[in-house]
């Protein structure tokens, strides 16, 4: 699939340059507020709740950049849903003993609310579903996106994610340990070698292009998960056959972009990935920009997107050609991913 357009509303507040980041100082990066009021009235973005906002503007933007009116079909992955008004409505159904309840945040708090307003904007009836399938999710919407293409169903598909973390879910998580307490800054986040991670949120959307054209960013040759495997040696296997199967070898990948979180668990997979097999590749990490959540990985397919297109890295790595890149996430060492991108 070509990729023909992005749209990406990130904690990163002004990231069209790859070397311009925005540091944090706490374990929770919340994402730029997006202001949606160019694509849709104040009245009704004012009854949306963040992840809506984050999603329609991401989207919007997107379609925009393409100039494209409508998409052939809609797939976008979810794992967290609308947790900020599936919060509020549950916090009024407690304090009006489930009494005089406003509809509008529990229409608001499914998972494919943020896919059908943007099939209310774009006023398009196309093909439209949503996968909610936790760290699988983005990649699930985008293997739909490939099989509505390969069918004929569909010749642009806009494909994203989008999650959002409130407070009171950062609460709840922060009591499994899961993010560290003690952040002096994004940007020295792989350098403590403590358990726990910083909690991320965002949205990317991307349209895919059947055909190629003229400003098309990258290609996306493929993209598969695996399930809980058992050890580096299994992991290994699984990424020397997904290259295999599209004719190429470690040997062809330039650039690595991998899913550490700072986690000293968490990121020894990747770890002995590159004294094994990476061991003479680029590798470059990407959640000390975005954090760590299930969809993180839309993030990173954004990033290559960028990297393939503009030949440049967010470091001051140098690479002569950059050609293929391969993005290999896992989230909680459960849900494995990998994205293979092309430069056009």
């Amino acid at each position: 699939m070509y990729i023909q357009a992005l749209g990406n509303i990130s904690p990163q507040t002004d990231f069209n340059q790859l070397s311009q980041t925005v540091e944090y100082t706490s374990n929770h990066l919340k994402a730029a507020d997006a202001d949606i009021t160019e694509f849709v009235n104040p009245n009704i973005a004012r009854r949306m709740g963040r992840i809506i906002k984050m999603g329609v503007a991401a989207a919007m933007a997107c379609m925009k950049e393409a100039g494209l009116e409508k998409p052939d079909a809609i797939t976008m992955g979810t794992a967290y849903g609308c947790l900020e008004d599936t919060g509020v409505f549950l916090k009024k159904l407690v304090e009006q003993n489930e009494t005089m309840l406003t509809p509008t945040n529990f229409i608001q708090s499914t998972h494919n609310t943020v896919s059908g307003q943007i099939a209310l904007l774009l006023k398009t009836h196309c093909y439209n579903n949503t996968f909610v399938h936790r760290g699988f999710s983005f990649e699930s919407a985008l293997q739909d996106a490939i099989m509505l293409m390969n069918e004929n169903d569909a010749e642009h598909v806009l494909v994203g994610a989008a999650d959002e973390i409130t407070d009171a879910s950062h609460k709840i998580l922060n009591r499994f340990d899961l993010y560290k307490n003690n952040v002096a800054n994004s940007e020295e986040l792989f350098s403590q070698h403590t358990k726990g991670t910083i909690a991320g949120e965002g949205a990317v959307f991307f349209l895919m292009n059947k055909k190629a054209s003229e400003n098309d960013y990258a290609i996306l040759i493929d993209v598969t998960m695996f399930y809980k495997p058992i050890g580096s040696n299994a992991i290994i296997d699984r990424i020397n056959k997904f290259l295999s199967l599209n004719g190429l070898s470690i040997n062809d990948v330039d650039v690595i972009i991998n899913g550490k979180n700072g986690d000293v668990q968490n990121d020894k997979v990747y770890s002995q990935l590159e004294e094994n097999v990476f061991s003479d590749k680029t590798s470059i990490s990407y959640k000390q920009w975005c954090g760590e959540f299930p969809t993180s990985s839309a993030y990173a397919l954004w990033l290559a997107a960028n990297i393939a297109k503009h030949q440049q890295l967010p470091s001051d790595k140098a690479v002569k050609t950059i050609k293929h890149i391969l993005i290999y996430n896992h989230y909680q060492n459960i849900h494995h991913t990998l994205q293979l991108v092309t430069a056009c």
